[in-house]
């Protein structure tokens, strides 16, 4: 239950008569509409208001619930007189600005009106039907977007037309009349549902039936509500806290296991698993031989990474490296993507990757530019066709995800590659080193070089240069399982409404 579900309850309860204790020495509802019907007629027979026609009777089919014996049912109409208001011609300026405050829907504010920000002359007055309201006065919004809106009157006020105001016979307490308008507003609303513009009419608003409490009752109730009310505030501070704390969570549990994954803490560290320094010996053999027989060039090597550098601890059988170290990192554009320079990019072919196309560790796979397939393998270096990790370097810095590998490719000039060393038993999982740089260590990591130009941008040697904690491989399995399996828990929380106990 909400702040606001936990208001609308009392207030139910409020006009249920079951708020407060019926006290016999307070009288009856129907000795106070004995009272109040007999103030009427004289006020009619003094002719200070107009005879109105008279209600139909309430019918046991319209009572929704059971009251106390002291209530009585009666209709809205017999509480006061209602009335709506007007507004004066727009195309006499000289009506407006003047001295008597006019008061319109969007000024209701559910509470008391102390100031409105129009008035209108005494001319603009004598020339419309609105009516003066004295202060005590309960208004409600009976069109559009404000319909079912409230306020009592702490001012003398005119209103427009879509406002119906009350002006309260003796033995009624106007803030009981304002809770009851509040707890039926849903109804009001409903009523007023079907049209172009939503409305309920003066004569809706008479016509409806109200639980009518003896006087002291009804101020007994409006205190214990207004009581309540700290109360009602207090738990909606309390409760959107906790919401917001609840719709954080995923996301904050979330780069918390990425963090406790690169730093060794989310799965045990198992000896059977060898280690990393093994698994690092053998890339470097493996890419010694390669450079031997000249398929990969000799890239510059990178200094050793000191005890101060190292952002935390990691398990013995775990190394620090570098990205480049156990990867192939790739500027990879020959060419620029946009129509103008590049006159030919298709609807269809072979699709480009931009860097709007990686974002949050996902692929976008909704392509704005394609390559002629004719011309497709003449682009080598921008063509890419195996799993690897896709990196922007221009714009969107920080977004990293996988591409499978499943079809033919090609990177636009601002997205570059990092293909993991992979031969049969040696390699490093693409998942893991996503992973990493999506934590918040890996993060700082990859942007730490990051310019900040019209378009931040970093450079792939500063990619290449990223510190990397590398575990086993068996390890870097588990983890990666792990991962999933808690991360899926993760986007289920986020994807799942708040429903507060």
């Amino acid at each position: 239950m909400n702040a606001q579900d936990l208001k609308n309850s009392i207030l139910q309860r409020a006009i249920k008569g079951k708020l407060v204790p019926q006290r016999k020495e307070e009288g009856t509802a129907k000795e106070l509409l004995a009272e109040i019907r007999a103030g009427k007629a004289r006020l009619v027979k003094e002719k200070k208001i107009k005879k109105n026609k008279p209600l139909p009777e309430i019918t046991d089919e319209e009572k929704p619930f059971d009251i106390p014996e002291s209530w009585e049912w009666v209709r809205l109409g017999e509480l006061g007189e209602w009335c709506s208001g007007a507004t004066p011609s727009r195309q006499h300026p000289e009506y407006f600005g003047g001295e008597i405050p006019w008061l319109k829907t969007g000024d209701l504010n559910d509470g008391y009106i102390k100031e409105v920000p129009e008035s209108i002359t005494d001319e603009g007055f004598q020339h419309s039907s609105t009516k003066i309201n004295p202060i005590g006065s309960v208004l409600i919004a009976m069109y559009g977007a404000t319909i079912g809106r409230l306020g009592i009157l702490q001012i003398p006020a005119t209103t427009n037309q879509a406002c119906c105001a009350c002006e309260l016979f003796s033995g009624i307490y106007n803030k009981y009349l304002f809770y009851f308008l509040l707890a039926n507003r849903k109804n009001f609303i409903k009523q007023g549902a079907g049209g172009a513009q939503p409305n309920i009419s003066k004569a809706k608003i008479i016509d409806t039936i109200i639980p009518l409490p003896p006087l002291a009752e009804q101020r007994r109730i409006v205190d214990k509500i207004e009581k309540l009310q700290p109360d009602i505030d207090a738990y909606d501070k309390a409760q959107t806290k906790l919401q917001a704390i609840e719709q954080r969570f995923p996301d904050a549990m979330k780069k918390s296991l990425l963090q406790y994954a690169i730093e060794g803490k989310l799965v045990p560290q198992r000896k059977e698993e060898g280690n990393a320094k093994d698994l690092l010996a053998k890339i470097r053999a493996e890419k010694a031989q390669l450079i031997k027989e000249k398929k990969i060039k000799k890239s510059k090597p990178l200094p050793a990474i000191t005890d101060d550098e190292k952002p935390f601890d990691i398990p013995d059988s775990w190394a620090w490296c570098y990205i480049n170290d156990v990867a192939f990192v790739t500027k990879l554009a020959g060419f620029e993507y946009t129509k103008n320079i590049h006159p030919n990019l298709v609807k269809n072919g072979i699709p480009l990757f931009k860097g709007k196309n990686i974002q949050a560790g996902y692929l976008i796979e909704r392509f704005e530019s394609y390559i002629p397939e004719k011309i497709s393998d003449m682009l080598p270096r921008s063509q890419i066709s195996s799993k690897c990790l896709l990196v922007p370097y221009v714009g969107t810095i920080g977004n990293i995800a996988i591409f499978n590998g499943k079809y033919k490719a090609h990177l636009g000039s601002n997205v570059g590659k990092i293909e993991v060393f992979n031969n049969n038993e040696i390699h490093v999982l693409e998942e893991y080193v996503l992973a990493y740089l999506k934590s918040y260590t890996g993060y700082i990591e990859l942007t730490k070089t990051k310019k900040a130009t019209a378009q931040s941008s970093i450079s792939i040697d500063a990619i290449r240069k990223v510190m990397f904690p590398l575990p086993p491989l068996a390890e870097q399995h588990r983890i990666v399982a792990k991962l999933e399996e808690l991360l899926l828990l993760c986007q289920q929380l986020a994807s799942q409404s708040y429903s507060p106990l």
